[in-house]
Parts: structure tokens; sequence; C-alpha cells
């Protein structure tokens, strides 16, 4: 079914089935009750007006042969790449039938094999040609503040001005993932460019304004941001946004940080989530040996875990 001009996926759906307006306030309760990402509602809202246009119906009053006929046809759409909309619409449905009490028809679904992926890292050289791409101050200064920090795209556009302590040289992310607050510090060449930034664009309340509803930036325009400034880079890695942050923690094990603070610094949940950049930290392996080897005959002290592309930022 072809998408009428002027309306959105989601105004489309509803005005085709009325009821999926009260479903998605439905959703949106469970989220809040459950204090889980409206980010992520949206997303999964989007895939599931795609079913409701489709069918003309709600999910759980299709029969599930129907269902299965129509996830084959996306698994097979030629113009999907890794059958990525196969993918999303399953995930999609199972967080759908999920939050409506529907665990059966969760269960019912596809299970999908996730794929477990290397982080692609920019090295120290690559990192200083992407902040010297930018001709506008804000872009240089957000690009610079995530990898110095280590935040998410969300976690950007939530900072206030507040949240910046210069004397104590730390910033406060506040309600992220999970719901939790963090602490990171502050680095004092960002310091100095954020002082810097603030005196020339001098935002209000948002560290970073921009044209949303409430004059915060948006996640889509960071993407922008490093999307448009890589062009103009010679860097040919398949990177994004939040190849910063990958950056960002790679570098810290390599510079001889230990994991476990620096999951804490990332905001994980769980520490296994951290450990996949083990993977790709260049550490030089040590021999296996015993600690009362250097308790009386301690060796001149090593350099720690190190890059091959060290040098400043």
């Amino acid at each position: 079914m072809r998408k009428k001009s002027g309306f959105t996926m989601i105004e489309q759906a509803i005005e085709l089935v009325p009821e999926f307006a009260t479903v998605i306030r439905k959703l949106e309760q469970q989220v809040t009750l459950r204090g889980q990402s409206k980010s992520t509602l949206n997303n999964y809202i989007r895939r599931i007006a795609l079913f409701v246009i489709h069918f003309g119906k709600l999910p759980e009053q299709i029969d599930p042969e129907e269902i299965n006929e129509y996830l084959v046809a996306l698994a097979r759409d030629p113009k999907s790449p890794s059958r990525s909309s196969f993918k999303h619409m399953v995930y999609g449905l199972r967080y759908y039938y999920r939050l409506m009490g529907l665990n059966k028809n969760a269960i019912a679904l596809p299970s999908l094999k996730k794929e477990t992926k290397l982080p692609v890292i920019l090295n120290y050289q690559e990192l200083k040609e992407l902040f010297g791409a930018p001709t506008l101050l804000k872009q240089r200064i957000v690009l610079a503040l995530i990898y110095s920090a280590g935040l998410r795209g969300q976690e950007v556009i939530n900072l206030k001005i507040s949240d910046i302590d210069f004397m104590r040289k730390v910033i406060h992310i506040r309600q992220s993932k999970y719901k939790k607050d963090r602490i990171v510090p502050l680095a004092e060449s960002m310091a100095l460019g954020l002082k810097k930034y603030l005196g020339a664009e001098n935002p209000h309340v948002w560290l970073f304004n921009g044209k949303e509803s409430d004059g915060r930036y948006s996640v889509r325009g960071l993407a922008w941001v490093m999307r448009e400034n890589l062009k103009k880079t010679s860097i040919k890695k398949d990177v994004n946004l939040h190849s910063l942050r990958h950056s960002y923690a790679t570098h810290l094990l390599e510079q001889g940080l230990n994991i476990v603070t620096v999951k804490e610094l990332l905001g994980h949940a769980d520490i296994t989530t951290t450990m996949l950049y083990l993977h790709v930290a260049q550490c030089p392996l040590l021999k296996p040996h015993s600690p009362l080897d250097r308790l009386y005959n301690y060796p001149k002290k090593e350099k720690p875990c190190s890059s091959k592309n060290e040098g400043k930022v």
C-alpha cells in the first residue's frame, strides 16, 4: 500500500486502523511504567505501523501463517542488506507482543541468530583529521566531546550547560541508558574548547541547542555532522557517530586503564559488553610468570598497553 502524500507512516496506520492509536498509548504507558527507552519504542512503533498498513489489522488479529509468509518475503527481499527489514520487523513484533502481554505470540516468532561484529576503531591520526575537518566550531566541539567522554548520541543531546563542572573537571551524565547517572572526566583541552564554544554560541539551558521542539539538538543532526565531516577526510573506514565511543573505550584500554573502570565510564550494565573491546585493543601479551618473581626484583617500569598509532589527540 502506498503512503499518502503528507501523512507520516504512523498517521497512515491510524487512519487505516483507528484502534492503533489506542495501542500506541498503551505501549507508551508500559514503557513509562517500566522505565524503558522511548526512542526504542518509537523505532518499533514505526515497524508495527508498516505491518498495520500492510495487513490493515493489528498484529494479534492476523493468522500466524500469514505473518510467517510476510516475514519470509521480507527475509528474501534483495533490496534489504543483511535481511535488515526482516530482522527489524521481528524485533518490532516481539517488542509489541511482550509489552501487550502476548508472550506466546512473541515466542512463536522466528529466533534470530545474534551477529557479533567487532567495532571499527579510529586511530589517533584519523581522529585528529576528523576533528580538524569541521569549519563550524560547534561541530568540531561536539565530535571531540563525544570521543573525549565516550558519550552516546542521546547523552550528548541531553547534556545541559550545568552538567559541565569546569572546576572539578567532570561531566555529569544524567538518567542515561538503564536510567543510571554517571560521572566522566572532562579533558583539560576539552574544557578549553567548551569555554570557547560557550562564549561564541551562548546556548541556553542545553549545551547544544537545536531545532527540536524543546530546543535541543537531535541525534539525527549529530549523525549528519559526522557523515558530512567524514567526507572531508581521507578516512575510508566504515564508521559512524558511535565509532567515536568505540574508539574512546579501546584507547583507554590500550593506555592501561583497567576494564572495570572502563565499564563504569561507559555506563555498561554488564562487563561482558565492555569485554568486546579487548578483541580490538592493541595490547602486548605478557609471558606467564609468578608474581613472586617480581616481589623482590621488580623490573623497570613497563609501558602499559599502548596503541600502534599513539599520539596526542
